[in-house]
């Protein structure tokens, strides 16, 4: 007799949703939904046209407003229309946007961190944006037939501004917002949107790109959300094989792959590559045009070809052979994951402007981070990110009629992060001219923005609300604060010489004592208790949590350097700071630290450094996780804002209201035009 094999979510974790779309969409043809539709308001035909921008910092729009260099944000600014704006806590892009998209706090949508523990094993770090759910398949020779497909899930609660407009019948369009994957739908057929940070690529990870070399290792190896391999060339060809997501449709899943081929003539300096049907010629120092790629799975009854798309990067021929491909990116012609609401939106644009990224992480910080792109390189690679969101805010434009547009820029953001330099210290990657260089190139994208926004200014002023915001601004950092090797130090974590939270298999590294811990960090700002009735090994009883909080709070925010600068500016308890039903994720202390400092990691890393405070060594050398007062974002708007503290809850209430909408009870914000 044939049973059902429960899949859990590792096997779920990468890939399992590519699966379970194409098995819908191969046998089942899809899914259609019904809308009703209505419109209440006489004021629907308003516009409000919101641009985000990502990490836009008060503190050089300001300068460079004083000094001429944004005349549109300074013609705002003088009208009244430009205020500081007040983000998240922590200041980190999930949790803001939440707030942006909720007009709530994250104890309403449930969204603390980049990533979140699992109370009940501190070792499963969990995707806050979004996560899969388990299938459960019946065995039918190789393969699993599915019988309860595993669905990717969207992680933020509360209910989005958009809502209500869509109850209202006002017509709202919002693209590539973060915290939005899978796209809430719309339940009245006024809402489009296309969803951003959060989206996978195709493998199922957040942006998993493949480098080969002639001296990369024998074995394929995941290194840094990239994967590194080898090529061979014999007679100037050499053979690659490039992975795509795993088939866990069989039994014992696989990773589908493609092989190509290089061709390279090294007197001329250039290659070709053949993948597939499709012959590409690349001169070194030349990126490709997107390329499509066929996956075939192998499927109960019938295969699948599940589509994506990629660039190719020739960096260098010889004397060692390298090539970068992009993370592979879900093809919005032929989506086999629901990235649009509806689900044809994505096509619609792609079949209009082309294909486009949409991977959440567009810009390859990875590949600069691991040194496989140098400066010049990802400045190259990023500019081509902003290309292609300027023909996006195109076709936006061009298809915008009335009700609310939300645009989002990731740029200043993910640019920043290696770019921006506000001190006079010593970079860790670079010399003081080259530092100083870059930093100008961020100025370059904030003269950008302000030419984005006189256009817009020019084309819909005179008839529209516009708004452009940011969610947090920016600073160096040139420390590490290792929160865990603190506690350890300090006696939370136990035994004194735990080396890691979660030891791995064959791992000689010493893991925690969590019958001796009282207390943890995971992310780049939390602290967690290891209260009992909540954790799975907690020891911290319930009636000690307020003395044992009072004596961290008072202990971090006393820690100071070795020059004796203040390390962390405010620690924060969530019991204070958060209120609503969607607690189960959050920290029980949350470090806002002070500028030039930062938490190592926003990926769940459990190494225990040797040190507490470190040199920050990386090209990432810029950040937001800071103290919400250290690093408020940017308002400007079109109109006058007479709110003397503007925060980001009080755009969604802000919105409603300039459709006649009142504030609902789901809303903590205000209307800053009040």
């Amino acid at each position: 007799m044939k049973t059902k094999q429960k899949l859990n979510r590792r096997q779920f974790l990468k890939g399992s949703s590519i699966a379970a779309a194409a098995f819908s969409a191969g046998l089942l043809g899809g899914t259609s939904s019904c809308r009703e539709k209505k419109r209440t308001f006489a004021n629907i035909r308003k516009k409000v046209i919101v641009l985000g921008i990502d990490g836009m910092d008060p503190r050089l729009s300001e300068d460079m407003m004083d000094s001429g260099r944004l005349p549109n944000f300074a013609r705002i600014r003088q009208l009244g229309g430009y205020s500081r704006l007040g983000t998240s806590i922590p200041p980190q892009s999930p949790v803001a946007w939440a707030n942006f998209i909720t007009g709530a706090n994250p104890g309403t949508h449930g969204i603390f961190s980049f990533v979140h523990r699992d109370p009940e094993n501190p070792c499963k770090i969990i995707d806050a944006i979004s996560h899969t759910t388990s299938g459960i398949g019946l065995p039918v020779g190789k393969h699993l037939l599915l019988l309860k497909q595993p669905k990717s899930v969207l992680g933020r609660q509360g209910v989005p501004f958009w809502d209500y407009l869509d109850e209202a019948g006002v017509s709202s369009s919002v693209y590539m917002v973060p915290s939005n994957y899978p796209p809430s739908k719309s339940k009245y057929g006024y809402h489009r949107s296309l969803s951003g940070m959060g989206t996978p690529d195709l493998m199922g990870s957040l942006g998993t790109y493949q480098y080969f070399s002639e001296d990369g290792p024998l074995v394929p190896r995941e290194q840094g959300n990239g994967i590194h391999s080898k090529v061979v060339f014999k007679d100037n060809t050499a053979e690659g094989e490039l992975f795509g997501p795993p088939n866990y449709s069989l039994k014992e899943p696989e990773k589908s792959n493609i092989k190509f081929f290089i061709h390279r003539e090294p007197q001329n300096k250039t290659v070709v590559i053949e993948i597939g049907h499709q012959k590409i010629l690349l001169k070194e120092g030349e990126w490709s045009d997107w390329v499509e790629l066929d996956f075939v799975f192998d499927m109960p009854f019938i295969d699948k070809n599940i589509s994506g798309i990629c660039n190719l990067y020739l960096k260098e021929i010889v004397p060692i052979f390298c090539l970068y491909v992009s993370p592979i990116n879900i093809n919005p012609a032929n989506p086999i994951m629901r990235i649009s609401e509806p689900e044809d939106f994505a096509v619609e644009i792609a079949k209009e402007a082309g294909p486009f990224y949409t991977v959440g992480f567009q810009e390859a910080y990875k590949a600069r981070n691991n040194n496989v792109f140098t400066d010049k390189e990802y400045a190259i690679q990023t500019e081509m990110v902003l290309q292609t969101r300027l023909k996006l805010l195109n076709y936006a434009m061009e298809h915008y009629e009335d009700g609310l547009l939300f645009f989002y820029f990731s740029s200043t953001d993910l640019q920043s992060h290696f770019f921006w330099w506000d001190t006079d210290k010593k970079n860790p990657v670079r010399l003081p001219s080259e530092a100083r260089m870059y930093h100008q190139h961020i100025a370059g994208l904030y003269e950008r923005m302000d030419t984005i926004l006189g256009d817009i200014l020019k084309r819909y002023g005179d008839e529209s609300l516009i708004i452009a915001m940011s969610d947090h601004g920016f600073s160096y950092f040139n420390k590490y604060f290792n929160v865990n090797t603190w506690l350890r130090n300090k006696g939370y974590i136990r035994p004194a010489y735990c080396a890691t939270l979660c030891p791995g298999q064959g791992s000689s590294d010493i893991g925690p004592d969590w019958s001796a811990t009282r207390a943890y960090g995971v992310g780049v700002n939390g602290v967690y208790l290891n209260l009992k009735g909540r954790e799975q090994n907690g020891v911290v009883k319930p009636e000690e949590r307020n003395g044992l909080l009072q004596e961290l709070v008072s202990k971090l925010e006393a820690v100071r350097d070795v020059d004796g600068s203040a390390v962390i500016q405010k620690v924060y308890r969530s019991d204070k700071v958060y209120s609503g039903t969607a607690m189960k994720y959050a920290p029980d202390l949350i470090l806002g630290y002070k500028r030039g400092y930062r938490g190592p990691g926003m990926e769940g890393e459990d190494i225990l450094a040797r040190e507490e405070i470190m040199e920050n060594t990386d090209a990432w050398s810029a950040d937001h996780c800071f103290a919400a007062e250290e690093i408020p974002g940017v308002l400007f708007s079109n109109r006058r804002i007479p709110a003397k503290a503007p925060s980001l809850v009080d755009m969604a209430p802000t919105i409603l209201a300039e459709f006649g909408l009142s504030k609902p009870k789901t809303m903590e914000g205000s209307n800053i035009f009040i």
